[in-house]
């Protein structure tokens, strides 16, 4: 995302990264640093001084916790003159929508500006190539909402508005719930044709011409061999961890137990990534086939 920002940004501005991993910041840097671009990079020591030297803060962060202590840094104490102009804050974490409305909350009646959910799909691959997709949730201000589109258009493809704050991620939980179940599904699926006798490719092939077409089948396959760029065909790396979606899919149970939404299919999906990820921690959530071909063996 951010080489993403370094190639369309214009040259006159200046790109600030932030990292809690300063090794990831100085190789990022090396890596951009080429001499084609007059582009200013500078690494900032904490979002304190990020905040403090951008106009506009794009957050990306594993969890809740670590949104709380980032925007806790930058909000704690007094408003420097510095930090005086409104500013805009957009957070493409996937949270809850608790955390999520109480750091609105604080970036706006602190008065340092905007803040905005805007959540990503499209996983490694859509980073890299500028292929997002993000939703956000923002007010119906026409300026807030065009500003924001512009920034996201830097590294994504499509950018959607669904309302006001919180709507963004609401988004993205409805999104990653039949994500999580179509790649069950998916491997289930591709499973049992293979016991059949089925050569994966072709069926592979004939379920991406037919209705059962989704991304995890089309893009994401999950058998090794069928898609050459899915992370089955490097051994899991990569991609979108098992942990991630464990942790997209506990937030959407939790805002469908909290609205009494029903879900049926969520706790066994829940049940098969636990015991998935206790034989195969860390990889691609689409390593979920290899668990459930290894229990019909």
């Amino acid at each position: 995302m951010a080489k993403n920002l370094r190639t369309k940004i214009p040259p006159s501005d200046t790109l600030i990264v932030c990292d809690i991993d300063a090794s990831a910041t100085a190789k990022f840097v090396q890596e951009v640093t080429d001499g084609s671009s007059k582009l200013d990079i500078q690494v900032a020591k904490n979002a304190r001084e990020l905040a403090e030297k951008s106009e506009t803060i794009i957050c990306s962060l594993p969890g809740p916790e670590s949104v709380k202590v980032v925007f806790g840094s930058i909000l704690a104490g007094p408003v420097p003159p510095q930090l005086g102009k409104e500013r805009l804050f957009i957070d493409c974490s996937t949270i809850d929508l608790r955390t999520s409305h109480d750091v609105a909350q604080a970036v706006i009646s602190s008065g340092l500006g905007q803040f905005v959910d805007a959540p990503m799909s499209g996983g490694v691959v859509g980073a890299q190539t500028a292929s997002l997709t993000f939703m956000f949730g923002a007010s119906a201000s026409p300026q807030l909402i065009d500003r924001v589109r512009s920034v996201l258009l830097l590294m994504g493809k499509n950018v959607w508005h669904l309302g006001v704050q919180g709507a963004g991620l609401v988004g993205k939980l409805t999104n990653n719930y039949l994500l999580a179940i179509n790649n069950i599904a998916t491997a289930e699926a591709m499973n049992l044709g293979i016991k059949c006798g089925v050569d994966p490719k072709v069926l592979s092939d004939m379920i991406n011409s037919s209705t059962g077409r989704c991304w995890p089948s089309a893009v994401n396959n999950p058998v090794p061999g069928v898609t050459e760029a899915a992370p089955a065909s490097r051994n899991y790396e990569g991609g979108f961890g098992i942990h991630l979606m464990k942790k997209d899919l506990k937030l959407a149970m939790d805002v469908a137990e909290e609205l009494r939404v029903p879900l049926s299919l969520a706790e066994n999906a829940m049940e098969l990534y636990k015991q998935t990820e206790k034989k195969h921690q860390r990889k691609d959530f689409s390593v979920v086939y290899q668990y459930i071909a290894s229990q019909s063996s």
